[in-house]
C-alpha cells in the first residue's frame, strides 16, 4: 500500500513495477526448468517471455488509451499515459498471444504445446502483478463495511481513508490459485492447447466475477466493465480451443 518501496541514489524503486519485475523473473525460471522437464527446446522461452513483456506493456497501455479515450484526447501530456501504473491486463494478454503465435510459426515451433507450457507462470506473474496494484492503489474495490477490507493512505491511487473491498488480493490470489491448477491439469491433460485453454477460461471467468466488485474508473460496454465485455470473447475461445485440442488436437512431443 506504499508504492516507493525503497531509494537507490536518485532513483526510486515503485512496487507496481518491481513486483511486475519479480513476477517476470519467477515465470521466465519456473518455464526454463519446465521446459527442460519435459524435453522441449527451451531455447525460444526466453524471446517469448519477452515479447509477453514487450507485448503486454504496448498492449496494456493501448487498450488503458482506448478505454479513456475522452481523458486522453482531452490531456496535455498526452505522453504521460505511458507511465505509471495504468493498464488494462486484456490488451497485454492479446497482443502477447498474437505476436508470439506469429514468432513460433516463423520458428517452426508448435504455438499451443509452448502455450500450454508457459500459461501456468503467467497467471503466477499476474499474481505478483497484483502485488503491485496493492501497492500502488490502482484497480481498487468498493466501498464496504465488511471486516474484509483496506484502507489506503492519502497517496495512493485509491480512494483513501475509507474501507474498500481487497480486489487487489482478491486477484492476487485467484491467479496464484489458477497457476497450481493448470500445474495439476498439466499432469492430466495430454493434448496440446488444453492446458492455455484451461486458463482461457479459468482467468475470464476470475476476472468476469471480479469486475462487479471493483470502483475504479475502466470503460463500460453496455451493462458491462470493457474488461467483462472482452472476458465474454475470451472465455468462449477458451471453451472453443479446449474442444478443438480435445477432439482433434495432437499430443504433447508429437511430430
Amino acid at each position: 500500500m506504499h508504492n516507493d518501496l525503497f531509494h537507490i541514489g536518485k532513483i526510486t524503486i515503485h512496487g507496481y513495477g518491481f513486483m511486475i519485475a519479480v513476477g517476470v523473473l519467477v515465470a521466465a525460471f519456473l518455464s526454463m526448468f519446465r521446459a527442460k522437464k519435459k524435453d522441449l527446446d527451451p531455447d525460444p522461452i526466453l524471446d517469448i517471455i519477452l515479447i509477453i513483456l514487450i507485448g503486454g506493456f504496448f498492449g496494456g497501455k493501448l487498450l488503458y488509451i482506448i478505454v479513456d479515450w475522452k481523458d486522453f484526447i482531452a490531456a496535455e501530456n498526452k505522453w504521460a499515459y505511458f507511465g505509471g501504473s495504468g493498464f488494462v491486463v486484456y490488451g497485454g494478454i492479446i497482443v502477447a498471444l498474437l505476436v508470439n503465435l506469429i514468432y513460433l510459426r516463423i520458428r517452426k515451433k508448435s504455438f499451443l504445446e509452448y502455450f500450454d507450457l508457459i500459461a501456468p507462470q503467467v497467471s503466477i506473474a499476474q499474481g505478483f502483478g497484483r502485488i503491485g496494484c496493492l501497492l500502488a492503489g490502482c484497480c481498487y474495490g468498493r466501498p464496504t463495511d465488511s471486516k474484509f477490507h483496506l484502507i489506503f493512505p492519502e497517496d495512493s491511487l485509491a480512494i483513501p481513508g475509507i474501507p474498500l473491498v481487497p480486489t487487489q488480493i482478491i486477484m492476487s490470489v485467484g491467479n496464484f490459485i489458477i497457476a497450481g491448477i493448470l500445474l495439476l491439469l498439466d499432469l492430466k491433460l495430454k493434448k496440446r492447447g488444453q492446458v492455455g485453454a484451461c486458463y482461457l477460461i479459468l482467468y475470464s471467468a476470475g476476472r468476469f466475477a471480479v469486475e462487479f466488485l471493483r470502483f475504479d474508473h475502466r470503460g463500460t460496454v453496455g451493462p458491462f466493465s470493457t474488461s467483462q465485455f472482452i472476458s465474454l470473447f475470451i472465455f468462449v475461445v477458451g471453451v472453443a480451443l479446449l474442444i478443438f485440442s480435445s477432439v482433434k488436437g495432437k499430443k504433447r512431443g508429437e511430430a
